[in-house]
């Protein structure tokens, strides 16, 4: 189903079903998977690869032209999975260096007026709050939720099962399976709640609170603290996973 008012260039590739609602812009790179709905007034450009399922409010902008100043041309991608869904007025930009992706997964939640900047990898169920803003080259891991009005610096990583507080300012690391608010933003404790809902096993939660007790709030350096984490709870992947966060981080991690 494609509306009279529509405009897909002759080039764009688009799957089974897909509806595509008055006014809507599909550019010429641009592949559809199958049952891909746009409402309205939804632009799709340069070299961009929506999977299956996708639902796109009014007014969203994906594949757009980087607004990083280094851009200097070339070919840049945009790579989104299945059933996501993006709201109204959000922002999808593609990436700035000559064969660079900006890749969002599947099953995520991109709420009104939110930005994904050049070269973000966001993961799978993530949820973004309105007007959250990633930065360039931010990373988000799977499960994550950012809330309203929050903005991640560029270079960040936020870790997996993780929250942001609405308004937060980020310029460090959120390690995963932790809770972070405040400007800057600070690591609060665990997302004990979103760890539940999860569904999380018990023993893990208590392990990952002693582990946030160990890193936060003895006063340990970070190695020292690592190296207590590793040898008293080292045997859970989740544990394992935030030992290696923390250890690769570039940027160090909001305490």
């Amino acid at each position: 189903m494609i509306h009279s008012t529509a405009i897909i260039h002759a080039g764009a590739q688009l799957g089974a079903d897909c509806e595509i609602g008055p006014y809507c812009i599909v550019g010429e790179n641009v592949v559809l998977g199958d049952r891909c709905r746009l409402h309205s007034h939804v632009v799709l450009d340069g070299h961009t690869i929506l999977g299956t399922d996708n639902q796109i409010f009014p007014f969203a902008c994906i594949g757009l032209k980087s607004q990083d100043l280094k851009w200097r041309g070339g070919l840049t991608r945009v790579e989104i999975g299945s059933h996501n869904t993006f709201r109204e007025s959000m922002t999808i930009h593609s990436a700035t260096a000559d064969g660079g992706v900006t890749r969002v997964g599947s099953h995520n939640h991109l709420l009104a007026y939110t930005h994904i900047a050049h070269d973000v990898q966001l993961g799978n169920h993530v949820v973004m709050s309105n007007v959250a803003t990633l930065a360039g080259h931010v990373i988000v891991e799977d499960h994550a939720i950012i809330g309203g009005l929050a903005a991640v610096h560029q270079f960040c990583r936020i870790g997996c099962y993780s929250m942001i507080g609405g308004c937060s300012k980020v310029v460090q690391d959120v390690p995963p399976y932790m809770m972070a608010d405040g400007n800057p933003a600070e690591t609060r404790f665990i997302n004990k709640v979103g760890l539940e809902r999860q569904g999380l096993a018990p023993e893990t939660i208590k392990a990952l609170a002693s582990a946030y007790k160990i890193l936060f709030r003895e006063g340990l350096t970070i190695p020292n603290a690592l190296t207590q984490i590793e040898a008293g709870l080292h045997s859970l992947p989740e544990i394992q996973h935030l030992v290696r966060f923390v250890r690769s981080s570039q940027r160090g991690i909001s305490k």
